[in-house]
C-alpha cells in the first residue's frame, strides 16, 4: 500500500528498513493490473529458471501496464517530487485538524508521505488497534457523508488510509479545508 506514496524507495526507504523481499502491486504499473517482487539473492534464486518455484501471470509484462509504470517511475523520480507531495499531504492534514479544533471536534490526524489518516478521538495520536476501534465511527460516517455532499470524496471507512495526489492544487486543499470546517460544525 505504501508503494511510492512515502518515498521513491517506498516505506522501506522512509523507515530505513532492508527487507528480505519486496512486493509491489499496481503502483508499479501506474495503477494498471501488474505486480512485481524482488529480494535478496538467496530468496530469488528459488524462482524459476534457477529454482523450483514457478511464477507467471496472465498480465505479466503487459505492454500498457509497463508503459504506465515507466511513466509513473519517471514522474516520481523527479527531484523534489516526494517533498512536494508530502507538503500537500501536510497541508490537508493540518487543514483537517484546524477545522476540527476550530469547531471543538476531537480529531487525531496522522500522516507519512502522501498517506494520511484521521480518527475522531480525544487521543492526540492513534498507534494501536484498540485505539482505532475505540474511535467514534458514527461521527466518521457523518463526516464522510457531509464531505461527500460538499464534493470531497474521502476513503469511506474510518479504518482506511487516505492519499493525496500530485495533481492536488492549493485551491483544492483550500476548498477541502473549508468544506471540512463546514461539515465539522454539523457534528
Amino acid at each position: 500500500m505504501t508503494g511510492f506514496r512515502v518515498a521513491l524507495g517506498g516505506a522501506q526507504e522512509f523507515y530505513g528498513v532492508t527487507p528480505d523481499l519486496t512486493a509491489l502491486g499496481k503502483v508499479i504499473g501506474g495503477g494498471l493490473p501488474v505486480g512485481a517482487f524482488g529480494g535478496k539473492r538467496e530468496i530469488m534464486e528459488h524462482i524459476s529458471p534457477l529454482g523450483p518455484v514457478y511464477q507467471a501471470g496472465t498480465l505479466s509484462g503487459n505492454p500498457l501496464a509497463m508503459c504506465a509504470g515507466l511513466a509513473t517511475l519517471n514522474a516520481i523520480s523527479e527531484p523534489g517530487f516526494h517533498d512536494r507531495l508530502t507538503e500537500k499531504t501536510n497541508a490537508v492534514r493540518d487543514g483537517l485538524k484546524e477545522a476540527a479544533d476550530s469547531t471543538g471536534v476531537p480529531l487525531a490526524v496522522q500522516s507519512a508521505g502522501a498517506m494520511f489518516g484521521f480518527f475522531f478521538a480525544d487521543a492526540p495520536k492513534i498507534t494501536r488497534f484498540d485505539q482505532v476501534v475505540a474511535c467514534d465511527a458514527e461521527r466518521f460516517k457523518k463526516f464522510f457523508q457531509g464531505m461527500l455532499k460538499e464534493g470531497v470524496y474521502l476513503a469511506p471507512s474510518a479504518f482506511e488510509a487516505s492519499f493525496t495526489s500530485a495533481a492536488l492544487t492549493d485551491d483544492d486543499i483550500r476548498q477541502t479545508t473549508e468544506a471540512a470546517r463546514r461539515v465539522m460544525k454539523t457534528l
